[in-house]
């Protein structure tokens, strides 16, 4: 009989403070855009590799208000094959689910095999903005590390790779974003009521993520921290992160072509396929 793996947390002690002074860039355009082109063929190798294997893979996008985690899904998304990849935007409940537990909703998008999905924000909300902002009572939010734990758990001893990323910037960082955002017409629909405010209880915030990555850092689905204040090498960033996890003990080398289709490529189209 198949046993449940352990949940083992890597038990790091991380403080996303200490993420304010990392700041590595990519300064030059022309670096940036051969790195994305070059990291985005490898994603869209792997997605190729998930599909002929029936892979599933849920990745997780966290982070900040306006530390780019739109800008970074549009670079992941924007060569893979969108039959085989959704994008899930995850904002509050609906009324039809208020009334069920909070992972149901994200139980309904999970993806088929062969396909990759990906979470705009997600059930960490539970531990995030619904501990901060009080839509959630306190057991509610601390029983809820161990109902995600055993979640991912759930998913990754069915075959799913789980894939969660943070992006952080810090304080400062964003509020030059919301003023940009503010003074760009086509990005005012961007900036909420909600992130404006949310700037007020950022050492709540600050404290709630800290407990989300000690509680839920684990070895099989750990948290990948990626610093956001450099819009290009975060895109970067992600795109090698993802690659490199879910290539992990992965074949994603091309499958062999069916025989079949060479006898008939042969006979129809006159063709030899070595």
């Amino acid at each position: 009989m198949h046993q449940p793996s352990q949940i083992i947390l890597r038990q790091r002690q991380i403080d996303i403070r200490d993420y304010d002074a990392i700041r590595p860039h990519i300064a030059d355009k022309d670096t940036y855009k051969t790195e994305l082109k070059h990291w985005q063929k490898k994603l869209l190798h792997v997605q190729q590799a998930y599909y002929h294997s029936g892979r599933r893979a849920i990745i997780v996008f966290e982070g900040w208000d306006a530390a780019g985690k739109g800008g970074a899904i549009r670079r992941v998304t924007e060569k893979l094959d969108p039959r085989g990849c959704t994008v899930h935007p995850i904002g509050a409940p609906k009324p039809e689910n208020q009334a069920k537990h909070y992972l149901y909703r994200f139980y309904t998008k999970l993806p088929e095999a062969g396909c990759l999905a990906i979470f705009d924000r997600s059930y960490y909300g539970r531990v995030l903005v619904e501990r901060v902002e009080d839509f959630a009572r306190k057991s509610e939010w601390q029983r809820a590390y161990r109902e995600i734990n055993e979640f991912e758990r759930l998913l990754t001893d069915d075959g799913a790779r789980v894939i969660k990323l943070f992006i952080h910037i810090d304080k400062d960082e964003q509020l030059e974003r919301f003023i940009q955002r503010l003074h760009d017409p086509y990005k005012r629909w961007k900036l909420t009521m909600e992130d404006v405010r949310n700037r007020e209880k950022w050492p709540d915030y600050e404290e709630a993520i800290n407990d989300m990555l000690k509680y839920t850092d684990t070895e099989s689905c750990p948290w990948h921290i990626i610093s956001g204040h450099d819009k290009r090498h975060a895109r970067i960033e992600v795109l090698k992160t993802l690659v490199q996890a879910l290539s992990h003990d992965v074949d994603i080398e091309p499958p062999p072509i069916d025989p079949e289709i060479v006898k008939l490529a042969k006979k129809q189209l006159g063709l030899t396929i070595d």
